[in-house]
Parts: C-alpha cells; sequence; structure tokens
C-alpha cells in the first residue's frame, strides 16, 4: 500500500501546477522558545484549473486540524511530508484554511539564548526548505503573494518579507504583520528575529534600505554597509529595471549557513562579514553585498523553472555582483577577478566532467562559468543590445518561471549572434575555453602582464628575475605583484630576497600580506623588514605575522607577545585566540597561563559561534592543551546545525579517541552530556 501511495502523490505532483493556481496566503504564526515550535493558522485562495481529486500543501511533520475549504470542513491526509486536501476540486476560486504545529528539525534556527542576551532566531529556505516550518511548496513554480503575521516575546524585532504593514502588542507579545504585492517562490520565505539596531537610506528611485546590525556592533555600521547605496543605485541603473520590492533589508544574522541569502526584499548574511574599518580591507562584504541584492531580480523576481537553468538565478548574480564591483573598484579589479575565475574554472575542468546547464553542475560552474558565459556575450554581442536584452526579458517573465532559451529568445530579437555554438561552448560542454577567456582579459593592460607572469610559473627564477623586478617596481595593479611572490614560494631565500623586499616597499596591503605568508621560516637578516608587517592594519596579515615570528624568533618571543597582548581582530577574535594560544605555549613569558588558557578554552565554548569556537579548538588540539572542558566543547560541536563545524567536531573527535588516555576521558564524560551530545558520542566511541 505505502507503494500504491507513493505513487499516487508522485501523480498529483506532476498535475498540481497545471491544475492548480495559488493565489495569496495570509499565515498568522506564534513562535515557542521553549520547546521550539511553532503553532498558526494559514488561509490560501487558490483557482482550480481543471478538475482535481486531491491538492497537496508541502508540509514537513507537522500536525494540523480545522482544515476548511471556503469555511467547510473537508477531508484530509499527512504523510509527514504532505498536507493531503481530498475533495472533487471544480473550476473555479476557493479559499482553504487550517491550523498547524511543527517543530522543525531544520530551516528554522534557534541560535544563542536569552540567557546570554543573545537570541536569534531565523530561517532559511534555500531549495525547498521552507516546508519544514510553514506548510507551503517545494516546487519553485509555484508563485504565491506572502502575508506574514508573526507572534513573539515583546522585546525582540521580528522581519519578514515585504512591508511592514502594523505592529501591535503588549508588553510581553507583540504581532508583526507584514505584506507582500507580488508573487514569489516559497524557498524566499524568512523571518528574522533578534534585537537590531536600524539605519535607513533612500535610493534615487525612493526605495527605503533599511541596514540592520547587532547594538554591539553598531561601531561597525559604515564599514559593514560601506557602498550599499551605490551598488543599489548602480544596479537599478544598469540592469534597466525598477527594483521589483517596496523595500530592501539586510541582516546579519549569528551562525548562519552560508555567506547571504536572497529571500525576497530581505537579504540575510553571515555576522563574518560584521567588520570594522581595518577588517574591511580583507574581509568586504561588498560582493556578497551585490550578489544577494542582484539575485532580487535574478531568483526572486524571475525564478529557473529547475536546476538545469540554475545558471539564470547564480551567473547572473555572480556577473551583476561584478559589475557593480567595477563601478566601484575600477576595470583593474574587474578582470582581476575574472582572472581568478578563470584559473578555478581552468582547473576545476581537469576533472569536472558535468556542464552548466545539468541539475548537478557544480556550484562553480553555476556561479563562475555562468558569469563568464554573461561576459562572453555581452562583449560578443555589445554592451547596448546586451542590456536591452536582459530589461526586455526581466520584464516579459516578471514574477514568472524562466528557462534558458527564454533568455536566447531576448537575445536574438537585439542581435545575430550565434547562441547554438555559444551554448554549445560554455553552457554545454564541461571544458573551459582559455582561449577566449584569456583573448577577453587581454582586453586590460593590467591582465596582458598578469597572464605574462603566468606563463613563466614553472620557470627558472634566473629567466624572470628582472622582469619580476621591474614589474614590482612599476604601477601595475597589485594582483599582479602578489602572483610573482606567489611564485617565490619555493625559491631559496638568498636568490629571492631583493624581491621580497620590493614587494614590502610596495606598501599595498594585500602584496605585504602574500609577503607574511611566504615565509614560514623567517631569516635573521631579513627580521627587522619582516616585523614590519605587524603594523600592517590587516587583521590576517597580522596574524600571519605573528605566528611566523614567534615560530622563527624564539629569543623576540616576548616582545612579540607584548607587543601584541591586546589585539583582537575580527569579531571572530582571530588575533586575540592566536594570542593566547602563544602566551600559553612561552615558557619564558612569566604571566598568569592558568588564565589565559581557560580563556582560549572559553572561546571554544557555545557561548562563542561556530567559527570562532572552530579556530579554538583547533589551536587548543594542536598545542596539546586538552581537558574535560574542550572534550565537551568539541562534543557539542558533532551537534551543531553548521555540517563543516560538525564535520570538524566528529573528525578531530576519531583522531583523538586513538590515544587510550583520551578515549577513557570521552568515556568518563559520556553521562553528563545532553541527549544529543551522547548520541553522538556514543556513536563515534563504536566505530
Amino acid at each position: 500500500m505505502k507503494y500504491i501511495f507513493l505513487f499516487l502523490s508522485t501523480i498529483v505532483l506532476a498535475q498540481q501546477t497545471k491544475s492548480v493556481d495559488f493565489k495569496t496566503v495570509y499565515g498568522q504564526i506564534t513562535i515557542n522558545l521553549n520547546n521550539k515550535s511553532i503553532t498558526g493558522l494559514v488561509n490560501y485562495t487558490f483557482e482550480v484549473l481543471k478538475p482535481i481529486d486531491t491538492i497537496k500543501i508541502d508540509a514537513q511533520n507537522m500536525i494540523f486540524s480545522e482544515v476548511e475549504l471556503n469555511q467547510k470542513n473537508i477531508p484530509f491526509q499527512t504523510n509527514g511530508k504532505e498536507l493531503l486536501l481530498i475533495y472533487r476540486f471544480q473550476k473555479g476560486k476557493n479559499s482553504i484554511q487550517f491550523r498547524y504545529e511543527a517543530k522543525p528539525k531544520q530551516t528554522m534556527y534557534f541560535v544563542g539564548s536569552e540567557a546570554t542576551n543573545n537570541l536569534q532566531i531565523w530561517t532559511q529556505g534555500q531549495g525547498k526548505y521552507t516546508s519544514h516550518w510553514f506548510p507551503s511548496f517545494d516546487d519553485v513554480n509555484e508563485k504565491v503573494i506572502f502575508n506574514m503575521d508573526v507572534a513573539f516575546d515583546s522585546k525582540y524585532q521580528v522581519l519578514s518579507n515585504g512591508v511592514l504593514k502594523n505592529k501591535a502588542g503588549n508588553n510581553n507579545v507583540t504581532l508583526w504583520s507584514y505584506q507582500m504585492e507580488k508573487p514569489m517562490s516559497s524557498y524566499l520565505l524568512m523571518v528574522a528575529i533578534g534585537r537590531f539596531d536600524k539605519s535607513i537610506a533612500n535610493a534615487k528611485s525612493g526605495v527605503s534600505l533599511e541596514m540592520y546590525i547587532d547594538p554591539k556592533d553598531v561601531s561597525r555600521r559604515e564599514p559593514t554597509y560601506r557602498y550599499s547605496k551605490e551598488i543599489f543605485n548602480y544596479l537599478e541603473k544598469e540592469i534597466g529595471v525598477k527594483y521589483p520590492w517596496k523595500i530592501y533589508r539586510q541582516i546579519p544574522v549569528s551562525e548562519f549557513l552560508y555567506a547571504g541569502m536572497e529571500n525576497t526584499s530581505t537579504t540575510l548574511f553571515t555576522t563574518r562579514y560584521v567588520v570594522d574599518a581595518i577588517g574591511f580591507e580583507d574581509r568586504s562584504y561588498t560582493n556578497v553585498n551585490a550578489h544577494e541584492l542582484a539575485h532580487q531580480w535574478f531568483g526572486d523576481l524571475i525564478t529557473a523553472q529547475s536546476g538545469k537553468d540554475h545558471w539564470l538565478q547564480e551567473g547572473f548574480a555572480t556577473y551583476y555582483a561584478l559589475l557593480a564591483e567595477r563601478s566601484i573598484y575600477g576595470d583593474d579589479y574587474f578582470y582581476s577577478k575574472l582572472y581568478e575565475s578563470s584559473m578555478q574554472l581552468k582547473q576545476a575542468s581537469k576533472t569536472d566532467t558535468i556542464p552548466v546547464l545539468n541539475t548537478k553542475a557544480s556550484s562553480l560552474s553555476f556561479y563562475q562559468k555562468g558569469a563568464w558565459a554573461l561576459h562572453v556575450l555581452r562583449e560578443g554581442i555589445g554592451e547596448k543590445a546586451f542590456r536591452k536584452a536582459v530589461k526586455n526579458y526581466l520584464k516579459k517573465y516578471a514574477y514568472q518561471n524562466v528557462t534558458t532559451q527564454n533568455f536566447f529568445d531576448e537575445i536574438k530579437k537585439v542581435s545575430d549572434y550565434d547562441l547554438e555554438t555559444f551554448s554549445k561552448v560554455w553552457l554545454e560542454t564541461p571544458v573551459f575555453n582559455t582561449e577566449e577567456a584569456n583573448s577577453l582579459l587581454m582586453k586590460n593592460n593590467a591582465m596582458k602582464i598578469q597572464l605574462e607572469v603566468a606563463k613563466l610559473r614553472n620557470k627558472p627564477l634566473s629567466e624572470k628575475y628582472a622582469f619580476f623586478e621591474k614589474t614590482l617596481q612599476s604601477d601595475v595593479y597589485f594582483t599582479v605583484k602578489v602572483s610573482i611572490v606567489s611564485q617565490l614560494m619555493k625559491e631559496k631565500f638568498e636568490d629571492k630576497k631583493q624581491l621580497l623586499r620590493l614587494a614590502l616597499q610596495t606598501q599595498n596591503l594585500q602584496v605585504r600580506q602574500a609577503v607574511a605568508n611566504t615565509l614560514q621560516k623567517i631569516p635573521e637578516e631579513f627580521r627587522t623588514e619582516y616585523e614590519t608587517l605587524l603594523n600592517d592594519k590587516s587583521y590576517q596579515t597580522q596574524e600571519s605575522a605573528l605566528y611566523y615570528l614567534w615560530n622563527s624568533f624564539q629569543n623576540k618571543r616576548v616582545d612579540y607577545l607584548e607587543k601584541s597582548k591586546d589585539w583582537m581582530g575580527f569579531n571572530d577574535f582571530n588575533l586575540r585566540i592566536l594570542w593566547l594560544s602563544l602566551a600559553a605555549s612561552t615558557p619564558e613569558y612569566l604571566t598568569n597561563k592558568e588564565t589565559y588558557l581557560q580563556e582560549l578554552v572559553n572561546y571554544s565554548s557555545p557561548k562563542y559561534e561556530a567559527t570562532t569556537r572552530q579556530n579554538a579548538l583547533e589551536y587548543l588540539i594542536n598545542f596539546n592543551v586538552i581537558n574535560e572542558d574542550v572534550l565537551k566543547n568539541l562534543v557539542n560541536a558533532t551537534t551543531h546545525h553548521m555540517w563543516q563545524f560538525s564535520k570538524f567536531g566528529r573528525e578531530n573527535i576519531r583522531i583523538l579517541l586513538k590515544t587510550p588516555e583520551i578515549r577513557t576521558a570521552f568515556q568518563t564524560i559520556l553521562p553528563s552530556l545532553n541527549e544529543k551530545e551522547q548520541f553522538q558520542l556514543d556513536r563515534l566511541l563504536k566505530e
């Protein structure tokens, strides 16, 4: 019977979008913090286009009640994945209303706690995961106008898609009412809850740009959101279609799964990009900012019909983000990024056999090769024709789903460009066309030199020394000089020392950073010059320089530790964690080592975000500082919702379990762990 039901369900899936058109949804939900659950009342309006006897709404592990069609009870079933409405539906307009309960295992994440004053709740529905917290549609082709009311503790702000129409409540609970005017795919539905400080800017077109930040990070607002208004204005002008929604918000959230996510009208992004003026040099949000904003057109306004055409979202967002950055940083930056991605694609094509037009294509293909394809096309038909085609494409298919052919149809109207050959070369074959890419890169003078440097990669230093020397002393774009320094990595110090000195003398942060990373053991004769890197306005450079200097000159360790004792670094405390590790490992540094070790262990605890914890745990394990708290924090990592951190925890526990004493220690702490932690550790102990 199970298999028959599955077969019938598949038929329903295939038929539904042709037979039923969902129009609007009103959802009123209450989020219960105590048991991390949701209760809600939902009302969908829809039109039946063809008679059908079962309509499905995707709903993962939900409980339903009071299911009414046009205010009358109707039969329904659930199978753990869907709500199945069973009725002889006839052509015409209808509404379905029901109550539901959910306890989402994914997609809605509860981060931090009220006790530590850092509670945040946010959703991530990319793909087809919104149905874990809200009854909706995993099929991206079902677009609906969403209206959401969210009730939560009045101490917090609640944000969702669209315009805030009303906010009502008391000192305990507030109901936030958000409204959309145009349809969107369900995966773009979002909720974010936390304590935020808001600033507002207005675009040239009058769109309100709301930028949120944690109150403790208000001093970092400007460098974090630098160029946001400029990017918005540029994209509206370049794309030629007005921003399609009434408002645009950006919100950094803790422990976010990705760099950012383009929920309709509201981008969520990782707090990794919340930076001060120094951090901006190494970890700017600019590219992610532009990429997610571009998605508001390419992905949200128009959405690819299937995974095969995913490049229509990621390739476009990647390319338009690069165009936006070009308007800020200039042509050399633009071409250097194209060169960088061309090298990645050239290398990947040696083993990657899946082309862009394939559901299983890699992210590199969808994003970077998709962007390269658009650059080739734009250069091929000319900027004016390209802009016209894109504008027509967006207007024609606004709030709909699209295919690659839809885009090509608009290109054909403005150009006789050979799209068949273009598609075969750039979208239907996994090989990267290096020859055509290089010919386009050669339009930029800096890239001409960059390509010359690349050709010399396997040549003896003696044959390229004079060219390197001349180039390092020139005013060519810094990425060319970084490439030269990277080629010196394996050369003998005596042979390259003068070139390294020239690199330091450029006073360019990125070139100097390359020098910081090219010498793991620093010769005494180069020490004084290398020490100047400690003063660079770059947290990454300071981290590398401090570690390599400490490692190279034992007699100077105390001096380096004294100089850097107040360093903190990015918001993941990269410099502080390194300093604590080095201070605790320096016998001659006569300070309270127990205090430092305890602080380091504390950074590995659940009080901090995953990136901070992993950094601390790596140093603790590498310096063999392993106690009960470290082991507990490592086990806790295996339960984290970020798979990279969870994997890190499991892999390191496996290694540590090979030591009998540590295995015994893990067995000792097992009873004191919570249920999830016990499950993970017990499984690892039994491997």
